[in-house]
């Protein structure tokens, strides 16, 4: 596995996070990873208008973009 470091966090963004993970009874490492992992996983918008060309052959209305992407925001 991976490390990461986090130079210059402010203390209240530090104690902010600290106090999620103690409401989620996790250690601040056990939230930090799901989080970063969860953001991992999240498409960029990009991505999925790269998706909608490729499968729709660059040829999708409005209305259907607009539903594909909330479609997708659901997911992430």
């Amino acid at each position: 596995m991976k490390n990461v470091l986090v130079r210059d966090l402010p203390d209240d963004v530090h104690a902010a996070l600290t106090r999620k993970a103690e409401q989620r009874h996790q250690s601040l490492q056990q939230f930090l990873t799901t989080e970063l992992r969860q953001l991992a996983e999240r498409r960029l918008v990009s991505e999925v208008l790269d998706d909608i060309e490729l499968r729709e052959g660059g040829r999708v209305g409005l209305q259907q973009a607009v539903e594909d992407l909330g479609t997708e925001r659901k997911r992430g």
